[in-house]
């Protein structure tokens, strides 16, 4: 059944008339005459059968009948501003952005608040995980993957090329020197099996070491937990260049010798079903933007 309301113009002014207690305040605020005031607020009375109001010289007051209708009528003009003010407001855009985890503790995350500042009409959600995400479904909008760029059915950039060194706590290496042989070893299991050999065993031939001397250690389950032991000088890792570039450049990490290993590359990637939104294009080229110039 439809609802029966007086019209929208009488109950403007009667709020305003309520408010104020003034026909006169309320016919300045509303740009009409104090006399349209009165108009409305008698037509709205006479639709009521009650009175609102009682007049006097230089002002009015609500009847009991006006207070109760004030009340109902100031807090659906206030539900009603906010709704518009919200429909007016524009909106935010949002974007998914999938990565590994260790890539988004050691390279990403420090870098948001840049981007943040950038694009701060854009919420950017990073989904953490080692697991493959369905470019396609539609849940997430990117994805930063490390291997050599074969994605089938997916756009894929080269964002970043990697390397893989020994690095360890200076402390510790004060301690036990350049003889791998003396070195306490920290691993990390790879979630997926990978191309390339990038583990202890790599780095021994590489080195023309025996292989079987560098298997034991304490073992970490998660690549950024190798580096937090690596630098509470638990061990020395075989760690990505990329992800501790930062301890590097403050020293907390340095590099324990060579050979550097040649790893594998990180890789920008989106769907070639649909084109990309323009927040989505925004973070893409954004971070093109930073990968490069972490590069030159």
């Amino acid at each position: 059944m439809a609802i029966r309301l007086p019209s929208l113009s009488a109950l403007r002014a009667f709020e305003a008339a309520a408010r104020l207690r003034s026909f006169k305040k309320a016919a300045d605020e509303l740009a009409v005459t104090a006399t349209a005031i009165s108009h409305r607020i008698r037509v709205l009375e006479d639709d009521l059968e009650r009175p609102l109001f009682v007049r006097k010289v230089r002002a009015v007051e609500l009847t009991a009948d006006g207070l109760v209708l004030a009340a109902a009528v100031s807090s659906g003009f206030q539900a009603m501003a906010g709704a518009v003010e919200q429909i007016r407001r524009p909106r935010r855009a949002s974007v998914t952005l999938s990565a590994t985890p260790a890539f988004a503790t050691k390279w990403l995350v420090p870098k948001l608040a840049a981007f943040q500042h950038a694009h701060p009409q854009i919420d950017l959600h990073v989904l953490a995980s080692n697991a493959p995400v369905d470019l396609d479904s539609g849940t997430v909008d990117l994805a930063i993957r490390y291997g050599h760029g074969r994605y089938p059915g997916v756009t894929a950039r080269l964002l970043l090329e990697d390397r893989f060194a020994p690095v360890a706590n200076p402390a510790l290496l004060a301690r036990v020197g350049k003889d791998a042989a003396q070195w306490p070893l920290i691993h990390f299991d790879w979630h997926r099996p990978q191309a390339l050999d990038l583990t202890w065993r790599a780095w021994a031939r590489a080195k023309g070491r025996a292989a079987g001397d560098m298997s034991t250690g304490i073992r970490y389950s998660e690549e950024s937990h190798a580096i937090q032991a690596a630098v509470a000088g638990q061990g020395v890792a075989l760690l990505s260049v990329l992800l501790v570039e930062e301890e590097l450049r403050m020293g907390v990490l340095q590099v324990a010798d060579e050979p550097v290993l040649e790893g594998m590359s990180y890789h920008l990637l989106n769907t070639d079903r649909r084109p990309l939104s323009e927040a989505a294009a925004l973070v893409h080229a954004w971070l093109m933007d930073v990968a490069g110039s972490v590069s030159a």
